[in-house]
């Protein structure tokens, strides 16, 4: 039997923005925290200028993966900039870290480019950019920390490669061209190793403060409306 006009209006799906990006969830996990399986990352809490930034390069064809830009092909930037608040907005718990099967030795580098960086190969600490705790840097500088290893030597491979890419000048893209084989092994399997701090909040520049590079994603913010 059909149902009633009124039983159709309570039944109707709720317009929100949280039930329009339930696609998005099915890959990325509840509220954006991630699956299981260490392919999907994490995109809850991250910046919302991060995230947008990212969208906007899968839609135009800066960041290959088919079935992101199918999914984004016909949103516009105001509709992206929504997509990207929602997830930056959500902070679910991190789950702990799994236990790594990298020796002590490769730890210790992963540890020291991180903090420290490899001066004598020109290669700035991660926590110039990505912040002291590595959660990220407001407003378009993600955390790492946190991350599954086989995502971080995926999107450095990437970038390692030339298949991923960033607005010129791609920071990211001249420090991993300086990073080996092991140093990237070495600082993935570093990061996927801690355990996220409970405030995982990004971190904010300080006022008259730089990053060691110039980053094209800052001023690709500043070019959108």
């Amino acid at each position: 039997m059909l149902a009633s006009p009124a039983r159709a209006q309570t039944s109707a799906v709720p317009d929100t923005i949280a039930q329009r990006v339930a696609a998005c969830t099915v890959c990325h996990g509840k509220e954006g925290r991630a699956a299981s399986d260490g392919y999907y990352p994490r995109i809850a809490g991250k910046p919302a200028a991060y995230l947008y930034n990212q969208l906007v390069n899968f839609r135009d064809g800066k960041r290959h993966y088919p079935i992101m830009t199918a999914m984004l092909d016909n949103l516009s930037d105001a509709y992206l900039r929504e997509i990207a608040q929602y997830f930056a907005d959500q902070h679910p718990p991190y789950p702990a870290p799994q236990p790594s099967r990298a020796s002590a030795a490769e730890l210790e580098r992963g540890r020291q480019l991180v903090h420290a960086g490899d001066a004598a190969n020109g290669i700035p600490a991660c926590i110039a950019c990505h912040g002291a705790r590595m959660t990220g840097l407001a407003p378009a500088v993600p955390g790492l920390i946190g991350l599954p290893r086989d995502y971080l030597l995926g999107q450095i491979g990437a970038w390692k490669i030339g298949v991923r890419k960033a607005a010129e000048p791609d920071c990211m893209a001249q420090i991993v061209q300086k990073l080996s084989a092991a140093d990237i092994s070495a600082v993935a399997s570093w990061l996927s190793a801690q355990t996220v701090p409970a405030d995982s909040q990004p971190a904010v520049l300080p006022a008259g403060a730089s990053l060691p590079l110039e980053c094209g994603g800052q001023h690709a913010l500043e070019a959108r409306p």
